[in-house]
């Protein structure tokens, strides 16, 4: 099966180059999509990503989708842009379905502001995501326990990876999410995590879930 790989902010392509082997010793083939929030504006992003979903979805197969972080919200924007890619499954590592407090932070400060841009503000929202509709595929949502908690945490007593709460993992309240101790920048490298992707991949489909 084709897996299309898709990295988080601030990081390439490169970041996923340990996971894909892993999928491709399970039998899949892997693809890798990249983009630039400094370069590219968000609508621009978006209209590229659903270019590929749309090459990906001519031989008319199954494909699975694995993001990190903002890639998944990236996906979920993207996906209903193509309705006719059968998605096997949609695996989000880390991914903020809810608004991320700790993008709300970094936006006050400038080099993040110039850095990520449209992305950026997307994330710092209190607004735009919620207001993305839930996937109308399979998805299985995995988020790092590894971040610090306690007095002086930004999380508080929350579970976290260090950039996103287990809390802003769920896209609807009913949601499991698979809890692995592993930091949010370098989940994908984690073994426990590579494990988790892969057994996604091999899960059968639930049904399509129905909007809430």
């Amino acid at each position: 099966m084709n897996v299309l790989l898709v990295h988080g902010l601030g990081r390439t392509p490169l970041s996923l180059f340990g996971l894909a082997p892993t999928l491709r010793r399970a039998g899949h083939r892997t693809l890798f999509f990249a983009y630039s929030p400094s370069l590219e504006t968000l609508p621009h992003i978006l209209r590229r990503l659903a270019d590929k979903l749309r090459l990906l979805a001519r031989p008319g197969r199954p494909v699975g989708l694995v993001a990190h972080s903002l890639g998944g919200l990236l996906l979920r924007l993207a996906l209903p842009q193509v309705p006719e890619l059968r998605v096997h499954r949609l695996v989000m590592l880390g991914t903020p379905n809810r608004p991320p407090r700790l993008a709300g932070i970094a936006s006050r400060w400038l080099l993040f502001r110039c850095f990520a841009r449209d992305c950026g503000r997307f994330l710092a929202s209190t607004d735009d995501i919620p207001t993305i509709a839930p996937p109308a595929v399979p998805y299985t949502l995995i988020a790092g326990t590894a971040g610090p908690r306690g007095r002086w945490s930004l999380f508080g007593d929350d579970p976290n990876d260090g950039i996103v709460a287990v809390s802003e993992v769920p896209i609807r309240d009913t949601d499991p999410v698979t809890l692995l101790p592993s930091w949010h920048s370098f989940m994908m490298n984690d073994r426990a995590v590579r494990r988790a992707v892969v057994a996604a991949m091999m899960t059968t489909p639930d049904p399509t879930p129905t909007p809430p």
